[in-house]
């Protein structure tokens, strides 16, 4: 008799820039989906990535190292992980071996954070598509600085980034503004927080970079590039904000678990992002968990409204404007 066919295996893939809390997610993520009954796997696939403060089931350390390349080869940080990508895409044998035992696992992969392994080099792609090949559905969630929507430049510099990780990495896609609690450290947003998550008319954005005598004259490069994101129309975000220990340690026996340290506000931001990306590796229509039909049908349909969960986030993080409308209007 034939063996049993591999069962169909869920995960995320957490990509992003350096910084922009990749590893916190892993954590803050793996907490919620065991306390959701999943069993949960994490995989780092950072090989610069120390002091892991989760539980990693499988590390890519055990392949190749950072520290290892960088003195072998004389290259730097950069280059040396672009190489122990590399390396592990060409031994695929060896993450298939270590992935194949926990296929009863939901997958977490705690990815590097050079950008240019999601923009254009193909290592890291390659490494996606492999392991699609294998029956894990997967989602990307792209995380990135929510400060950044402070500065008009930035923002429209991030959205290029992010329309590039779509078009390039070709896995359902979850945009993440991370780290709420400091999205106005750096100045105040122009416009309210929705404008920013769903990307709304960007002509607001260059009427004030045209205010800035560096960028006017750029105007005609920045309409262009506004242009092109609006033509694609694939990119928005979702807030997130997960306050755990700051630190790069896992937690010591008879600590309070990293989960019970999440205030609610931010738990219920999690459950937000965990129901995006259900709906968009198909998790949600599985037999893993038991679903409602009516949950079902507003997943196939999007029946999913988000404008009271992203409000609650502005109240709780951004500063009211002491300005009326009108004034706002006038200054813009």
């Amino acid at each position: 008799m034939a063996g049993a066919a591999p069962t169909t295996a869920f995960g995320q893939v957490v990509i992003g820039p350096p910084g922009s809390g990749k590893t916190t997610y892993c954590l803050g993520m793996s907490e919620f989906l065991r306390a959701l009954g999943r069993r949960v796997a994490v995989v780092n696939l950072d090989p610069a990535n120390e002091g892991l403060p989760y539980e990693c089931a499988v590390d890519v350390g055990e392949l190749v190292g950072l520290a290892d390349v960088m003195d072998a080869l004389r290259l730097g940080p950069n280059g040396g992980l672009l190489y122990c990508m590399e390396y592990l895409e060409a031994n695929m044998d060896w993450l298939h071996a270590k992935l194949n035992p926990l296929r009863d696992h939901y997958f977490l992969f705690d990815c590097p954070g050079q950008v240019e392994l999601c923009t254009h080099h193909g290592a890291l792609r390659s490494i996606f598509s492999q392991m699609v090949q294998w029956d894990l559905r997967l989602t990307a969630v792209h995380l990135v600085d929510s400060h950044y929507c402070t500065d008009p430049a930035k923002f429209i510099s991030v959205l290029c980034t992010s329309l590039a990780t779509m078009l390039h990495v070709e896995l359902p896609h979850v945009n993440l503004l991370s780290k709420m609690d400091l999205i106005e450290h750096y100045g105040k947003l122009a416009f309210n927080l929705d404008y920013y998550t769903e990307v709304l008319d960007l002509s607001y954005l260059l009427d004030h970079l045209t205010s800035d005598p560096f960028f006017r004259h750029y105007r005609q490069l920045n309409e262009k590039l506004v242009q092109l994101i609006e033509d694609y129309s694939l990119v928005s975000f979702i807030p997130l904000n997960i306050q755990v220990l700051g630190t790069r340690r896992p937690l010591p026996p008879g600590f309070p678990r990293a989960w019970d340290l999440i205030t609610s506000r931010d738990k219920e931001s999690i459950q937000r992002v965990l129901q995006a990306v259900d709906k968009a590796n198909g998790y949600c229509f599985g037999v893993h968990e038991q679903r409602s039909l009516e949950a079902m049908m507003s997943a196939a349909v999007g029946a999913d409204f988000h404008f009271s969960s992203t409000l609650g986030i502005q109240e709780k993080y951004l500063t009211p404007s002491d300005q009326s409308v009108e004034q706002e209007a006038m200054q813009l």
